[in-house]
């Protein structure tokens, strides 16, 4: 990830997703590592449509994956206890 910056200079998208409730997930786990069997790290999700899907850390990357497929620019973390979000667009970290 890039080096962190002020969210309300650098990016637009948190600030849109910061006005809106997040989605419910549209499942518990990482959705395509719940569908190959496979097991996963940590759970990101996507802001714009509820997918769920696993950290960098974990060997699918289905995150990232997502992103690159749907161009949703913001996710967060699914961890319990964790309140951060993404911007994949302008690499942006908002804690």
């Amino acid at each position: 990830m890039a080096e962190p910056t002020s969210p309300q200079l650098a990016c637009t998208h948190l600030d849109h997703y910061r006005h809106h409730k997040a989605p419910k997930p549209n499942t518990k786990g990482c959705e395509e590592c719940l569908k190959m069997g496979d097991e996963w790290f940590h759970l990101r999700l996507c802001l714009e449509c509820g997918h769920v899907g696993c950290c960098d850390s974990s060997k699918n990357r289905h995150a990232t994956k997502h992103y690159h497929t749907t161009k949703h620019p913001v996710m967060q973390s699914f961890q319990p206890g964790e309140d951060w979000r993404w911007c994949f667009m302008d690499e942006v970290l908002a804690e």
